[in-house]
């Protein structure tokens, strides 16, 4: 009784204050976070560390989380081991993955490092059932061990699972999504890098357990944490990339501790897309100081014009969420948005381009405006355009409007400032373009004064 009193504290109050996006679930050791989105509302399911006294890696169940702001999230379901061919308290529960067919919710989950099974529902609150009453993936299938799993759907609308350590296997699924349509297939990767092969030397521990396969723009991108690398067809061959994160992604007090292997290490997740905008969900340990208790972090995902992902930046607000004291706000950092499209520049970064009439950008849950009243815009002007400024969507209340005249300046990018009217401390701020044709301003980013 003393620990539900305990959880359902820790969950109003993070849950209602909106005090803090990273970790987006704090305190309860939620990892290992594959994000999926259905019917406009993000699902998490995820491993559950026990507690932060953990020794060793302790989980004695599943977890189901869901949102729609990716700022505040509802315990949908907790699936125990003994509601599946377990058949018993199991403290191996590890990665999961869910997917969405034809009516019908999957949940894909680990039983330890050996097999993985899977349960169905009609809603991801439940009842969920085991309609196999044994592994889908039985440990003796392939070479590498059959659990870390996760699912991913082509151009076509066909649906794999991918798992192993070191060496990773593919298999279709069939439309009953409980069964192998094919004989699994090992995906080839030239020249892997991971945690504990960052110099390509070590053959035996190439790249973790854990992948991961989401597509973007018609490439397939095959990741192990913040590994991934890239290819033309669900099968591969993958062309190592990189990865997302090196020792300038952090902000101060998020850096460290580390893993063993450093801070490339253990960054177990997923990358989706939301409203527009693509993000990677991870496991971190900065804030916890356990490598057994770990917590889920997002954060933004933008792709260079070669297909690559930037480096992602690691901080304590996350994303769904504006701090205006914090100075610039990064336009393609929105949480919505609709007509435009992120574009590198010169500099390195990211604007907001493809800009046309009643275009939009949502940044919600903006603090620290009280007191503020002017907004900064740094844009690069091709035509006459308005910007407005709206509460919560592009019909809520005017708040101000911007005039921004056709005069293209040398260096590129410039400050046009606005007035503000007496602003709540926190507020859903809209950003909503008039003008004509496309193509009509870029914004690098905002700041609020």
């Amino acid at each position: 009784m003393k620990n539900l009193v305990l959880f359902l504290f820790t969950f109003f109050f993070f849950h209602t204050s909106g005090f803090t996006q990273n970790p987006i679930i704090p305190n309860q050791g939620a990892n290992d976070p594959h994000i999926r989105i259905f019917n406009g509302r993000a699902y998490l399911s995820a491993s559950h560390d026990r507690s932060i006294e953990n020794k060793g890696f302790t989980m004695d169940n599943w977890w189901l989380w869901s949102s729609d702001n990716l700022v505040d999230w509802k315990l949908e379901s907790v699936l125990q081991p003994e509601q599946t061919y377990i058949g018993k308290p199991f403290s191996e529960c590890w990665a999961t993955d869910i997917a969405y067919r034809d009516g019908k919710y999957y949940w894909y989950f680990s039983e330890g490092n050996k097999q993985s099974g899977v349960m169905v529902s009609d809603s991801p609150s439940g009842p969920w059932k085991d309609p196999l009453g044994k592994p889908l993936l039985t440990s003796e299938m392939t070479p590498t061990h059959e659990y870390d799993m996760g699912i991913v759907q082509d151009a076509s609308g066909e649906f794999y699972i991918v798992f192993g350590v070191w060496d990773y296997y593919i298999a279709k699924l069939n439309p009953d999504m409980i069964s192998l349509a094919e004989k699994p297939h090992k995906i080839e990767i030239k020249n892997p890098r991971g945690p504990y092969n960052q110099d390509g030397e070590n053959t035996k521990m190439p790249t973790d357990d854990k992948p991961f396969i989401h597509s973007y723009n018609g490439k397939y991108y095959l990741s192990w944490g913040c590994f991934y690398a890239i290819a033309d067809n669900v099968y591969g061959p993958y062309n190592y990339t990189g990865s997302v994160m090196d020792a300038s992604s952090f902000t101060p007090g998020f850096e460290k501790p580390t893993w063993p292997n450093g801070f490339l290490q253990g960054r177990h997740g997923s990358f989706f897309e939301f409203h527009n905008q693509w993000y990677f969900a991870y496991c971190d340990i900065s804030q916890t100081g356990n490598r057994f208790f770990r917590d889920t972090f997002i954060s933004y995902v933008h792709y260079r014009d070669n297909g690559e992902m930037a480096l992602v930046r690691v901080d304590g607000v996350g994303v769904g969420e504006y701090d205006a004291n914090n100075g610039k706000i990064e336009a393609e950092d929105y949480f919505k948005a609709s007509g435009i499209s992120k574009q590198e520049i010169s500099n390195g970064g990211f604007a907001v381009g493809d800009i046309g009439n009643n275009d939009y950008l949502v940044f919600p849950n903006v603090k620290g405006l009280s007191g503020k009243i002017t907004i900064d815009f740094q844009v690069a002007r091709n035509k006459a355009a308005t910007i407005e400024i709206r509460k919560d969507s592009p019909e809520g209340e005017l708040m101000a409007s911007c005039k921004v005249k056709a005069i293209k300046s040398a260096t590129g990018f410039e400050s046009i400032r606005c007035n503000l009217p007496k602003l709540e401390d926190k507020q859903n701020l809209c950003l909503v373009f008039k003008g004509n044709g496309k193509q009509i301003i870029q914004i690098d980013s905002f700041s609020l004064k």
